[in-house]
């Protein structure tokens, strides 16, 4: 009786093969219907200032999908921000708030305990402090393409409310560099799902290779286990 050489290996070799190639896929089915954006980076950022609490405290740690000009991201009402406007930081960007988009009408009536967007009062549960909606009464139509900004922490925050010079304290949407989004643990899992895979694929690959080498040779004899005289 002979037995051939390289038989395990090649069974492991199909095991890899499968097993790596699910993995790719199930990895790449998983970062396809996660509710991330599949098409821009993620990168985490050091919050350094006030402006934004209790949402974010100074010195914590905030995830950001990245992408130039808010196109990509899908930028509306509600969505924090970051954003490069050298007038109002010089050095570095904003984090802020987009309490209003193109179109509509955002106003503060003193004494008022709401903002009003387009004629209804806005629920604002992530203010600080919400009977201080604002500083300053203001009465703004946004216009297309632009944001109205105001920071969580309204009793400290210099945004679109007080700055009712140019275009009404109202921002271009290119202005966004990135936007506030929870740790990316899915995207995170996924990928490592998919570099396990391919590990797996190659090493099968391998040892694929190894069996059929092994094979080619002469097959070695089996030796009885009783004693030859």
């Amino acid at each position: 009786m002979e037995r051939r050489r390289g038989r395990r290996r090649g069974i492991w070799a199909i095991v890899l093969l499968v097993a790596g190639g699910l993995l790719v896929i199930g990895g790449l089915i998983w970062a396809a219907m996660s509710d991330r954006h599949p098409d821009v980076a993620y990168e985490k950022h050091v919050i350094a200032s006030q402006n934004m609490r209790p949402t974010y405290e100074e010195g914590s740690t905030g995830w950001f999908a990245m992408g130039g000009g808010g196109h990509e991201l899908e930028i509306g009402r509600g969505d924090v921000v970051l954003l490069s406007v050298p007038e109002w930081v010089p050095d570095g960007l904003l984090l802020s708030r987009v309490v209003a988009a193109g179109g509509d009408r955002i106003e503060y009536r003193r004494g008022e305990t709401a903002l009003r967007l387009n004629g209804e009062p806005l629920d604002e549960p992530y203010v600080l402090d919400r009977s201080l909606p604002s500083t300053v009464p203001f009465d703004v139509t946004v216009p297309e393409g632009r944001i109205f900004l105001m920071g969580d922490n309204r009793g400290n925050s210099f945004d679109s409310s007080l700055r009712p010079g140019k275009e009404q304290g109202t921002v271009p949407l290119s202005a966004v560099r990135g936007e506030a989004v929870a740790r990316p643990t899915d995207l995170v899992v996924a990928g490592g799902v998919m570099v396990f895979g391919a590990v797996a694929f190659l090493v099968g690959g391998g040892l694929g290779v190894w069996a059929l080498v092994v094979r080619r040779r002469r097959p070695e004899p089996v030796l009885p286990t009783w004693p030859v005289p």
